[in-house]
């Protein structure tokens, strides 16, 4: 075992943890983050993507101890109190999602997107959110979420 310490979603945790256990198992199995997804085990999907001291990453491709000393923000800690995220409210509004499976990863990497590029083209936010798959819709109202969203001064 190996002990880590860390910050997530403002929080500060720290236990012991097998070498080889993947943040996105960390983050579900033992801090109950559940909204962080496992979609396909293989950083294919973006499912799991949470940000790491500031940084978008797919947790299945980061090992629990990698995060040591680090900050972890996942979908859960978005939300100031009852109040969405901007683009949590803009993927609402825009009905941004279809079953929903995709829809954390999604919110995650439009953020980093949006922080990154405050004002993307149409273009530049489906290069942005190309990592991610959603196997229901077609992109359009996604990427009209991150528009909204944008115009919105999400990355403020």
């Amino acid at each position: 075992m190996t002990r880590i310490s860390l910050t997530v979603d403002g929080s500060k945790v720290a236990d012991d943890v097998e070498p080889r256990m993947l943040l996105v198992q960390y983050l579900r199995e033992r801090l109950g983050k559940t909204g962080t997804v496992v979609g396909c085990d293989t950083s294919n999907c973006g499912a799991c993507t949470v940000h790491l001291d500031g940084t978008s990453v797919k947790s299945c491709n980061v090992l629990a101890v990698q995060a040591d000393g680090a900050e972890v923000t996942t979908i859960e800690g978005l939300a100031t109190g009852e109040d969405l995220h901007p683009v949590q409210e803009a993927f609402r509004e825009c009905h941004g999602l279809q079953c929903g499976f995709c829809t954390p990863g999604m919110i995650m990497q439009s953020v980093a997107l949006l922080e990154e590029n405050p004002q993307p083209s149409e273009e530049e936010i489906r290069l942005g959110l190309e990592g991610n798959l959603c196997r229901c819709t077609g992109y359009h109202n996604i990427v009209k979420a991150v528009q909204h969203a944008a115009g919105q001064g999400a990355s403020s």
